[in-house]
């Protein structure tokens, strides 16, 4: 269970609590900033104070933080596996986007809270209010103040599905006693990779253990019976190549690959799905200027057969387009931020393509890459011709489609590995809800 704790702060970090704690004035003007940028809920900006309307659960509280979207769905099957023991479920995250992920694919039960802004008065009240028993930080999103001030509290801590990603890790390097100085209060360090592992090690990660990535074991995405059926309808006997999770730079080189492309293949359809549903309207409009005909998903609007883009703006339906397509690009790959999760869509039978930009997921694409399931292109040119064989290939589709399912068989198995890792935790909290009903 937790350790003895570090006494001396670095200068770095008391520096940084001093200003955190300097900036509470402040923040009744970020947060009305942030509501006019439509990036906070207007129903729930107190819980970034550290304030809730929910009540905490009696017993035993497992708290899991990840920073949006990605982390909360990699936490999806380990909260589960935790449910299935009767454990009760705070899961926190910063954007408005997660939440709406939260309320709409997980029990009502796992509560959700908007991660408090990370001064020590607000972490505070946070803490104060929730009490968890446990708590477990996904990734690399990791707030002093929160980490701090859990571990004087002694909450056991975890970091699960860890990943320090090759930018962060110089920059962490030139920081080693102010990011040793985190780490070190984590009890355990579970990491995505060996090479992760030896990042989070030479950080100064205490108990640091290879686990696997969470990601890969996430099932897939759930879909809409109706919807699909619709857009089937909609879109029967016409190729399709779905863009999933673009970011601004890529949307420009897809429609220009459409473009392309529909000179060999004129019924084609390409689905554009942006990482940020709120860039609709500018996709379309750079559709618009390039002579196509787009339709926009937000405004309720199916694709007819004179659509040539179908931007899908709109949250939570990434399943949905998996299915009506075996061909994906994996958005967040032609520009530098690191690649988006594939493995969603190759559990729906995509063959991937994507850009060179691929180091948040570099182990599984260099998998995916060496055993045929995906391709990647690092030109518009080259865009170009991979997805035009795709569109021309079935029989190379499936092949890459079988080539996908043996990488996420073979990697698989880091839920497995995390629970074992968490079983000394979660055996005290069986103790613990053992007592309170005895």
């Amino acid at each position: 269970m937790p350790k003895s704790l570090p006494i001396a702060l670095p200068m770095t970090l008391r520096m940084y609590r001093r200003l955190a704690s300097g900036l509470v004035p402040l923040a009744p003007a970020l947060i009305k900033r942030r509501l006019r940028q439509g990036k906070e809920d207007p129903a729930r900006v107190g819980e970034r104070r550290g304030l809730s309307r929910d009540v905490r659960p009696h017993g035993p509280l497992v708290w899991i933080h990840g920073a949006s979207v990605g982390e909360v769905l990699a936490a999806g099957a380990l909260i589960e596996r935790l449910r299935d023991l009767n454990l009760r479920i705070l899961l926190t995250s910063g954007t408005v986007t997660s939440a709406a992920v939260v309320a709409k694919r997980f029990p009502p039960d796992v509560i959700h809270q908007y991660v408090p802004y990370d001064s020590p008065r607000y972490v505070a009240r946070f803490l104060d209010h929730w009490k968890p028993s446990l708590a477990l930080f996904i990734e690399s999103d990791l707030w002093p103040n929160l980490i701090l001030a859990g571990a004087a509290r002694r909450v056991p801590m975890v970091l699960i599905n860890g990943r320090m990603s090759p930018r962060s890790f110089p920059r962490w390097q030139r920081m080693h006693g102010t990011i040793s100085a985190l780490l070190s209060r984590f009890d355990i360090c579970l990491a995505q990779s060996k090479t992760d592992a030896e990042r989070f090690s030479a950080l100064g990660g205490r108990d640091v253990v290879t686990t696997g990535n969470l990601k890969l074991d996430v099932p897939a995405p759930p879909a809409d019976p109706g919807k699909l059926e619709r857009l089937m309808a909609m879109t029967r006997g016409r190729p399709i190549i779905v863009a999933a999770s673009t970011h601004p730079g890529e949307d420009e080189m897809l429609v220009a690959a459409h473009r392309s492309l529909v000179g060999f293949f004129p019924q084609l359809l390409t689905m554009i799905v942006p990482r940020h549903p709120d860039r609709g309207s500018s996709i379309a409009g750079l559709v618009t200027a390039s002579g196509l005909t787009p339709a926009l998903r937000s405004r309720e609007e199916l694709p007819t057969a004179t659509t040539d883009i179908y931007i899908a703006d709109t949250m939570g339906e990434l399943g949905l387009f998996y299915r009506l397509s075996p061909i994906v690009f994996m958005g967040g790959s032609l520009i530098r931020h690191g690649g988006q999760n594939p493995i969603e869509a190759i559990k729906l039978g995509a063959a991937i393509v994507h850009g060179p930009h691929v180091f948040n997921f570099a182990d599984v694409f260099a998998a995916l890459d060496t055993s045929g399931a995906a391709r990647q292109a690092d030109t518009q040119e080259s865009l170009v011709k991979q997805l035009g064989q795709l569109l021309a290939d079935p029989a190379l589709r499936e092949k890459m489609q079988r080539a996908g399912t043996g990488v996420v068989e073979q990697l698989g198995g880091a839920l497995d590995r995390t629970m074992t890792a968490l079983e000394p935790y979660l055996l005290q909290l069986r103790i613990e809800m053992g007592a309170a009903n005895a």
